[in-house]
């Protein structure tokens, strides 16, 4: 809500400036937008002073917590023996090979349910019959949960290529389901106007119903990056030799709970950082196509 008063405020400062004096601006017009900015720079600082100040108390706390022994450290940790580990595993580079055998499972699945979702989706589209056909049956497969299929996958697929395919069974179906409503739900006087001028199905899905789906294909891409990270550390958690997923479940089974917080807080990052890399891809194609 603060978002959309600000924008109309900014509109409206803007609006003013351009229709006085003949597009220029007053000096009290000027004030009142710098005072508006700086109002709002100000909010924005003093929300991000607040979240940094809610992360150390919490950190404080679970450390004076843990060097206190009112819990007790070996089922909790601590931010300092983390930190500790953490020098630890970086000094030995065990953390960043981990890391990087997550995020490459997590960039495979996250492309290859992205591929399969946008092709199924766009067989929905084009036929209403198969659309209607195959509907109960995502209905079915969205409401399953996903952990059940593991050991399946396990068997089929073997230890390695088991993990792709949870990661692609968490995402997919969801992929599918929001690519699919976003394209029927596409204004319907565009198609008409498109078939009166003889267009293919093939041009109306390629020259309309595709490029106005931008801005749910991104939104689709944010939610399915973390849907896949998802699967791929339940996939780890099954059967895998390496990667963060591995690293928590060896930790649990032998109550090294430093190096469990360790491999969370890393997933963390992880999980940060390719969704502000979808988040920036995003930007980049909703301005390509005008829709910033």
């Amino acid at each position: 809500m603060y978002e959309s008063q600000s924008s109309n405020l900014k509109r409206n400062f803007e609006s003013e400036r351009s229709a006085s004096n003949g597009g220029g601006t007053t000096p009290t017009q000027s004030s009142e937008y710098n005072r508006f900015l700086r109002a709002r720079r100000r909010r924005v600082v003093s929300i991000r002073l607040s979240q940094v100040v809610v992360l150390i108390v919490i950190l404080a706390i679970w450390q004076l917590a843990a060097s206190l022994q009112w819990v007790n450290p070996m089922l909790t940790s601590s931010p300092s023996a983390i930190v500790s580990l953490f020098g630890q595993l970086l000094h030995q580079g065990k953390i960043f090979t981990d890391t990087l055998i997550t995020a490459k499972e997590t960039v495979i699945g996250f492309v290859a349910s992205m591929v399969i979702g946008i092709a199924i989706a766009i067989v929905l589209w084009w036929s209403s019959y198969v659309s209607n056909v195959l509907d109960p049956y995502l209905v079915v497969l969205n409401a399953l949960p996903k952990v059940a299929l593991g050991p399946i996958f396990y068997i089929w697929l073997g230890d390695q290529k088991s993990i792709y395919g949870m990661a692609i069974a968490i995402s997919v179906v969801v992929t599918i389901m929001m690519l699919a409503s976003g394209f029927h739900e596409i204004d319907k006087g565009k198609l008409k106007l498109m078939e009166s001028f003889g267009a293919s199905k093939w041009q109306v899905l390629t020259k309309v119903v595709l490029p106005a789906s931008v801005p749910n294909f991104v939104s689709t891409m944010k939610v399915n990056v973390g849907l896949t990270l998802v699967g791929v550390i339940m996939g780890e958690f099954l059967s895998a030799k390496a990667g963060l997923g591995f690293e928590i479940t060896y930790g649990g089974q032998v109550f090294q709970m430093g190096l469990v917080m360790t491999s969370i807080m890393m997933l963390v990052v992880l999980s940060l950082i390719m969704y502000g890399l979808v988040s920036y891809f995003g930007r980049w194609l909703t301005k390509k196509y005008h829709f910033d």
